[in-house]
């Protein structure tokens, strides 16, 4: 149980753990942006898996990433365990005063005990009910009541032992000026120019997705001469086919793709100058919202109560009111079926119109 205590401490050096997707990473700005308002002096790093790192690595609050690399198991055991000594040897040379640890792996409790902080907060999950989990963390925060919160919520419940309340979390998301700059000539090459509206409709889950032909369908309603439609997806040979298959299926000459051609941090820099994002329950949906752009979010068997847009102007459409979705429990994630095939194109057409002014 959290001590109230705590809310006395005043660290100087924070680490805050993290070993998730992309999407995680980015709800865990609110812890980033809660501890950086409450110890302006404080020192603040994150642990995080390697791959993620483009997330967070342009937060002006944060010091230092230290990262794991999922790779390291593929350089043989004793390579590994030299990779791990490092980061432990690392962390413990920061001289932590306050470890939060968000993770829920035993690795990550590894290193909040190894990590020496006199202050190690974690989380009472029930599947660690145990000792060793109670030995690594001197402060477990109650779960209890984590089925009916956000993950944002979830996350600034750490908090708490510190006294700092979860009311008023903010994410964001940060890019460089040179991946705006980035942004901004390939816009200028595509001749794409304000207002123009972001349409990621590509998940690394095919079931994530809707129909190529209803999304070409919404775009050739969307675009217009003046407001044109650029398509992005990640660099995977799968999203870029489906994007080339949503381009043939478009009949507006306003539509471009950008697909496969921008890094994350660029990708914030192309939503952050639109004037609408649509897109799929994905990191970059989640960036939308950290980055203020009105952003549309189509959601199938995907828990909404966890995982929807946070932030304020947030509209999302759910194929569980058009039709029976399975438990998101129950998924089969390497299924080809399309979840979000009973969602009506007129239905994004109308709320991006609305988010639009049209």
């Amino acid at each position: 149980m959290a001590n109230p205590t705590h809310a006395d401490v005043t660290p100087h050096n924070i680490l805050l753990i993290k070993l998730r997707h992309h999407g995680d990473m980015l709800l865990t700005t609110p812890v980033i942006n809660a501890l950086r308002q409450r110890y302006p002096q404080a020192s603040i790093d994150v642990l995080l898996y390697k791959e993620t790192r483009p997330m967070l690595e342009a937060h002006p609050a944060i010091r230092q990433l230290h990262v794991i690399d999922r790779k390291w198991k593929q350089e043989g055991s004793w390579r590994k365990l030299r990779h791990e000594r490092d980061l432990i040897a690392a962390v413990r040379a920061s001289r932590y005063d306050l470890v939060i640890n968000l993770a829920d792996q035993w690795r990550s409790a590894l290193i909040t005990l190894f990590s020496g902080a006199p202050l190690r907060i974690g989380f009472a999950f029930t599947k660690r009910d145990n000792l060793f989990w109670r030995l690594c963390h001197n402060c477990l925060v109650p779960t209890s009541h984590h089925g009916q919160l956000h993950t944002v919520e979830q996350n600034m419940m750490a908090l708490t032992p510190l006294g700092i309340s979860p009311a008023g979390a903010r994410a964001s998301m940060h890019f460089s000026d040179a991946d705006g700059q980035k942004v901004d000539a390939l816009l200028a090459e595509q001749d794409v120019s304000a207002p123009f509206i972001v349409f990621q409709p590509t998940s690394r889950w095919n079931f994530k997705c809707w129909e190529e032909e209803k999304v070409a369908a919404t775009i050739d309603q969307l675009a217009q001469a003046g407001r044109k439609v650029v398509l992005t997806a990640g660099p995977d040979k799968h999203e870029l086919e489906m994007i080339a298959r949503i381009v043939a299926l478009c009949s507006t000459p306003d539509c471009v793709s950008l697909a496969g051609r921008l890094s994350l941090p660029q990708l914030a820099a192309l939503i952050a100058r639109a004037s609408l994002f649509i897109g799929v329950d994905s990191a970059p949906m989640h960036m939308a919202a950290a980055l203020d752009t009105p952003c549309l979010a189509l959601f199938g068997p995907t828990k909404l109560q966890f995982w929807r847009p946070w932030g304020d102007h947030n509209r999302v459409i759910w194929a569980g009111d058009y039709g029976p979705l399975p438990d998101p429990d129950a998924i089969d994630t390497n299924t080809r079926q399309r979840y979000l095939s009973a969602i009506p194109v007129e239905e994004v057409v109308n709320a991006a119109r609305n988010f639009l002014h049209d």
